[in-house]
């Protein structure tokens, strides 16, 4: 599954080629060096198509016919053996990729804000969550529009790297990263023993344009944008080609380390230049609002002109005492936003609304757009939400609409350009049958969202449920696509999420079908076998349950542990009135909706059938806890009830969990303790019928460490 050859006319090998140095006698010595020349240069191009871009551009066959002709010069002629052979070239061929590291401190996501008031409400939030009526400063960092990473230093030594990945793992990318001279590989001044940094690779717009016009001389494929081309550079298999890309670095936050290295901020960032790290010189800290609103007008301002590509500004909360505090909810953190740009506006034709039926039966219109450029980026297509929204704007097929990228990222029509309407136009009506299965399609009371009901009898569903399951943040198996499992489906192969790991057995036939062969297929295999453990929250999230994000996924892992118990307690809940119940619908963040869609999975036999059939075939690993595991609430469950007066309720619930404990909003048999505030009601009266230990707030500081 690799693709044409720069030169096909030269390079149109076939499969009679073989290793044998006497099938070639007639070649020169210089013809021999110039086609060796040429080999390492085409099969290096179709090793990057392949293994970092999933995108190939010939066949296994033809592949293989290149390798073995090389292979036969070197053997005919082995004092002509490049540096860059592919015969020996270091890490040329990692059949499963790069390898996966896991980041100590997760990577996580930036909220966003997109005026003065968004950007105020998260001020106004952290000040709510901690209690706090001060002002806060923040520290202002342009948003480089590049590819995050996490580099760990072992007594100043750097010793590996990682690209952000899913937040949680990402790829080891070490050897490239040690190609770089922006990289310091021994830290300066004094340093922690251990420390994760994290920056920012990016490409300047001048080094961009002048790879572009190196890739076009060399006829060879030209990038996007400045950030694919960092991406890609970075992510190359040989390292030698990393080191010969222009690739910059900016650093600009902590993760893990084996001591305090600052109180704000602000003066990390000086530290980070200290030890040998360039930092963003733009960045500024900033005293309040105002000044926040006035960099953020100038950095917008100067956007164009910069030397490298800025989506908005990110702004940190600069007391590391108060971050801490703060901590994560969510995937985002609560100390830091990411404040954007306005969107960039275009206009096209709207050619076409379809109806996508997802996993959970949804459906959702879809925009086929005229392909028109918006923000450097060319959009053939946009959500268009619901029916509810296409009747509040009137969206026509055949109108002329406004189109922008929220953030700079998702496409969305922001209006309809009426007096460019044709006027043979009529208002859409949105379906009311699925357009996959041909059941009636229904609009709970009180929902946007018309579902289909025709269940897994419906191929859309049940193929979107497959999709879903292989998703990054659920099995991220490489190599099963959208595509590949919809060929897979037709086939008959593919019915449940079981089946997903009954493919190995099928590599032969799949190595026959049409655009794939025998090292294709036995990378699907291997990138399966590699996913047949797989923690618990991956699992929970991968099974499509709706409401069930991967947030929820995690809530749910961390709170019963492992995979057993998990299943126990949900086959429990399905009873309506269970104490399981209760105790599901009570686990912050989870609630009666989100508990009520667990009751009705699990409620289901056939569910529950395929959920077993599934886990026989895999190790589900433990949820991981926090590491505080030798406090003393470390694995109980706790229950906050009355008004605290030192601190907010969140902030109280927030550190009990990094404790490790299990925080719920109900009182039962399962309850280990309750802190109890003043105008404690029901819950303390309640705690002590069923003789759970309560503790008064002075007493939960103590325990809690805040004293």
């Amino acid at each position: 599954m690799f693709g044409a050859a720069p030169d096909p006319a030269i390079w149109n090998m076939t499969d009679h080629q073989t290793a044998d140095p006497h099938e070639i006698p007639d070649l020169t010595e210089a013809e021999a060096a110039e086609e060796l020349r040429h080999l390492a240069e085409t099969i290096a191009h179709h090793d990057r198509a392949y293994h970092q871009h999933d995108a190939p551009e010939i066949t296994d066959a033809e592949y293989d016919a290149l390798r073995r002709r090389n292979a036969a010069i070197e053997a005919r002629f082995p004092d002509l053996i490049r540096s860059d052979s592919p015969t020996h070239r270091v890490g040329d061929t990692p059949e499963t990729g790069f390898a996966k590291l896991r980041h100590r401190v997760p990577m996580l996501s930036l909220d966003n804000a997109f005026d003065t008031e968004e950007f105020a409400e998260f001020l106004a939030r952290a000040r709510r969550f901690l209690g706090w009526t001060e002002a806060m400063a923040v520290v202002g960092e342009p948003k480089i529009d590049g590819l995050s990473i996490n580099l760990t230093y072992e007594n100043g030594r750097f010793v590996h790297g990682a690209t952000r990945g899913d937040g949680t793992e990402g790829e080891d990318v070490t050897a490239n990263l040690r190609t770089m001279q922006a990289l310091p590989l021994r830290l300066s001044g004094n340093a922690p023993a251990f420390i994760e940094i994290r920056g920012e690779v990016f490409m300047t717009k001048a080094d961009f344009l002048a790879l572009n016009e190196a890739q076009l001389a060399a006829e060879a494929k030209v990038f996007a944008n400045p950030r694919n081309a960092a991406a890609g550079s970075l992510r190359q298999l040989d390292p030698r080609i990393t080191a010969q890309r222009p690739l910059s670095l900016f650093a600009y936050a902590q993760g893990e380390t084996s001591e305090p290295v600052a109180e704000s901020h602000w003066v990390y960032l000086q530290r980070l230049r200290d030890w040998g790290f360039t930092v963003n010189p733009l960045s500024r800290r900033l005293e309040t609002e105002e000044e926040a609103a006035a960099f953020q007008a100038g950095i917008a301002e100067q956007r164009a002109t910069l030397p490298y590509d800025i989506d908005g500004v990110v702004y940190k909360i600069d007391d590391l005492g108060l971050e801490r505090r703060l901590g994560f909810v969510g995937r985002a953190p609560r100390w830091a936003i990411a404040w954007k740009f306005p969107a960039e506006q275009a206009t096209t034709i709207l050619r076409e609304i379809r109806i996508q039926v997802g996993r959970t039966g949804a459906l959702t219109p879809v925009a086929e757009l005229e392909p028109v450029n918006v923000g450097g980026v060319l959009v053939a297509r946009s959500t268009l939400h619901n029916e509810d929204e296409i009747a509040r704007k009137d969206v026509r097929i055949g109108d002329t609409v406004v189109l922008q990228r929220a953030g700079d990222v998702i496409p969305q029509i922001v209006s309809v350009i009426a007096e460019r309407r044709p006027p043979d136009s009529v208002p859409y009506v949105y379906p009311d049958i699925c357009p996959a299965c041909g059941s009636h399609a229904v609009r709970p009371p009180g929902e946007v969202v018309r579902r289909c009901t025709g269940g897994l009898t419906c191929p859309a569903q049940r193929v979107e449920r497959l999709i879903h399951f292989v998703s990054r943040a659920a099995f991220d198996i490489d190599g099963l696509g959208e595509k590949t499992i919809q060929e897979f489906y037709a086939e008959d192969w593919l019915h449940s999420p079981a089946d997903l790991f009954r493919l190995p057995a099928r590599e032969a036939e799949i190595a026959t079908r049409d655009g794939w062969g025998k090292l294709s297929a036995r990378n699907l295999s291997r990138a399966i076998e590699a996913r047949r453990r797989i923690p618990l929250e991956r699992l929970i999230f991968a099974l499509g349950i709706r409401r069930i994000g991967e947030s929820n996924a995690k809530l749910l892992a961390r709170h019963y542990g492992n995979y057993a118990h998990w299943r126990e307690q949900m086959l429990a809940a399905s009873e309506i009135g269970s104490e399981e119940r209760i105790g599901l619908g009570s686990i912050i963040g989870i609630g009666p909706a989100i508990a009520e869609e667990l009751a009705e999975f699990f409620g289901e036999p056939r569910n529950v059938a395929t959920l077993d059939e599934l886990a026989a075939k895999l190790t589900v690993e433990d949820a991981a806890q926090p590491q505080a595991t030798d406090s003393e609430i470390a694995g109980k469950v706790v229950v906050f009830t009355g008004t605290l007066e030192t601190m907010t309720r969140p902030e109280a619930k927030a550190r009990a969990e990094t404790m490790g404990a299990k925080v719920t909003d109900s009182v039962s048999k399962k309850t280990d303790l309750v802190v109890v505030g003043t105008d404690a009601g029901s819950k303390a009266r309640r705690a002590g019928e069923l003789g759970v230990k309560t503790v008064t707030e002075l007493e939960w500081r103590a325990l809690a460490g805040f004293d």
